[in-house]
C-alpha cells in the first residue's frame, strides 16, 4: 500500500504534466507564502490547545473537552471535501484509525464547510470519525492556522473548477472576507491534558502529514 506521502507526490507530478505552467506558478506562490512564514503562529508543542464547541457531520456537537474522556486526541484541519489532496489524507487516516483507537485516541477532522455540505451520504457512511464544521475558520484562527488564500487560488477555483467558497463554507452576507480564509493543512496530536504533544504544519497543502507518524507520536504517549 502507497504512503500518504507517494499518493500526493504521483498527485503533483500528474498535474505537472497536464498543467506545467499553473502548477509553476503554485510553486513560486508556496514558496513566497513560506519565506512569510505563514504558519509560524501555529500553536506549538507543549502549548494549550484552545477547546472548541463544533457540529459534526451528523450535526452533532462536538467539543475537545468531551473527546479527552477517551483519552489523546488527533486534530486535523483540512480545506474542504473539494480538495482532492485532503480526501487522500482523509482516506489514508481512515484506513489507520483501528490503530489509532487501540492507542485509547480519537480522531478529528475539521473544516471551514458546513455540516451538511461536507460530505455525501456514502462518505459519511464510511468515514468512522467526526468530520467538523469550523464556519468562518475562528477554531483554526484559534490554533493558529488560518491562511488567507491568495487571489491567484481564489481565481483558479472560480474559473477552472467553478467553486465559490462563499457557497462552500455558508459565507453569510457582511462576512464576505471570510470567504478567502482556509486553514492551513496542520494535524496536531494532543495529550488528555490538553497539551499539544506532536505537530505538522506546512503551508503547502500538497504535503500532509503521515498517519505513520501520527500514530508514532500516540505510541509516545502511552
Amino acid at each position: 500500500m502507497k504512503t500518504l506521502k507517494e499518493q500526493t507526490e504521483a498527485k503533483v507530478e500528474g498535474g505537472r504534466k497536464a498543467r506545467p505552467e499553473f502548477m509553476g506558478m503554485i510553486d513560486k506562490l508556496l514558496a513566497q507564502q513560506a519565506e512569510f512564514k505563514k504558519g509560524e503562529n501555529a500553536l506549538k508543542l507543549d502549548q494549550q490547545a484552545p477547546d472548541f464547541l463544533l457540529p459534526n457531520q451528523k450535526a452533532e456537537s462536538v467539543s475537545l473537552a468531551d473527546l479527552f474522556v477517551k483519552g489523546p486526541v488527533v486534530v486535523t484541519f483540512y480545506r474542504g471535501s473539494w480538495c482532492p489532496y485532503c480526501n487522500l489524507q482523509l482516506s489514508a487516516l481512515q484506513a489507520r484509525l483501528s490503530e489509532i483507537h487501540a492507542l485509547g485516541a480519537q480522531l478529528v477532522a475539521i473544516s471551514p464547510e458546513v455540516p451538511d455540505g461536507s460530505l455525501d451520504t456514502d462518505a459519511i457512511d464510511n468515514i468512522a470519525f467526526n468530520v467538523l464544521s469550523d464556519q468562518d475558520s475562528k477554531v483554526a484562527a484559534q490554533y493558529g492556522v488560518a491562511w488567507e488564500v491568495p487571489e491567484f487560488f481564489i481565481e483558479h477555483m472560480k474559473v477552472d473548477r467553478d467553486l465559490d467558497l462563499n457557497v462552500i463554507n455558508n459565507i453569510t452576507k457582511g462576512n464576505e472576507e471570510n470567504g478567502t480564509i482556509l486553514p492551513i493543512p496542520a494535524t496536531f496530536v494532543i495529550d488528555t491534558d490538553g497539551v499539544v504533544a506532536w505537530r505538522y504544519v506546512d503551508v503547502d497543502y500538497r504535503t500532509r502529514s503521515e498517519p505513520e507518524d501520527v500514530i508514532t507520536a500516540l505510541k509516545k504517549l502511552i
